[in-house]
């Protein structure tokens, strides 16, 4: 098995998990600049969640890492992004799913879900990795955090 390191965000938590998630999904980019993209085709993307808190649950997580995939990986593997609300909303940085888009889509879900535990750890970053060699990392920053 093939290990994978990511770029690091610097912080003062005590705890820091990473969680690693292949899922397969489709996407296109309706604009005459997206090249390739303008077509429908698929990828399969591999995304990593780096959660990070002072506070463990009850359990000993800081978020099990079942519940983690279970936020994304279900949510999204085997469609067509584009379906997805989500990534044509206004609290996007533009309309459509790119690997920025969708790196900033899933930290807010993961922030959201994450805020209603009782721990209420923060998502400290989101890499998506598109292909082998491309990749795009969203970190929040501080206001970003209700």
């Amino acid at each position: 098995m093939i290990y994978s390191y990511y770029p690091q965000w610097p912080h003062n938590y005590r705890y820091e998990l990473n969680k690693d998630m292949h899922l397969s999904a489709a996407h296109y980019i309706p604009s005459e600049d997206a090249g390739k993209c303008r077509r429908v085709h698929g990828h399969t993307y591999t995304i990593n969640v780096t959660v990070a808190g002072d506070e463990l649950n009850r359990n000993g997580f800081l978020i099990d890492f079942t519940v983690l995939k279970k936020w994304i990986h279900k949510r999204y593997d085997h469609t067509l992004l584009n379906d997805h609300p989500e990534f044509a909303s206004e609290e996007t940085e533009a309309a459509y799913p790119t690997t920025e888009v969708v790196a900033q889509v899933v930290w807010k879900t993961v922030q959201q879900k994450l805020d209603e535990t009782s721990n209420k750890p923060k998502c400290l970053q989101v890499l998506v990795r598109e292909t082998p060699t491309s990749y795009a990392v969203f970190r929040p920053k501080e206001g970003d955090f209700a």
